[in-house]
């Protein structure tokens, strides 16, 4: 069994991010599907789009695949799971790995509330006794 780390995504742009919001909404999409989904926010031509999503692509965001001479594009994980990756990039850069002192940060800055804090536990034991917690690591390894 080997230990992959996943890499770091990098940043996304402003005009990224709106793709990504929009694939991760409405799922595989095509380049022209997507700037016609976007062009009443963020106007552009078709070879901005194509740029913009061969980027994200580089950046390890989208897959592609062909269909005739159309390429599909998708993500290439979750909203979810890279917010989780952001996170733990966070955590291990600035919090020296810990998770409760970003929390603790978090509710001493007021970006969480002890009421949001209380939902939280509610929700974190019920998946624990659900069997729910670790499951994911566990799929990986089998």
């Amino acid at each position: 069994m080997t230990n992959r780390r996943q890499a770091r995504l990098k940043n996304l742009g402003e005009v990224e991010q709106s793709v990504m919001d929009y694939i991760w909404s409405y799922g595989a999409s095509t380049a022209e599907s997507c700037r016609e989904a976007l062009a009443a926010s963020r106007p552009m031509k078709d070879s901005t789009i194509r740029t913009v999503l061969r980027r994200l692509e580089e950046k390890g965001y989208l897959t592609h695949e062909v269909e005739g001479r159309t390429f599909i594009y998708k993500a290439a994980d979750g909203r979810q799971n890279v917010a989780v990756r952001a996170v733990k990039n966070i955590i291990d850069r600035l919090c020296g790995g810990s998770a409760e002192e970003l929390v603790l940060g978090m509710v001493d800055s007021e970006v969480l509330n002890p009421k949001q804090l209380e939902h939280l536990a509610r929700r974190i034991a019920e998946r624990s006794a659900a069997g729910q917690i670790g499951t994911a690591k566990k799929e990986k390894k089998s």
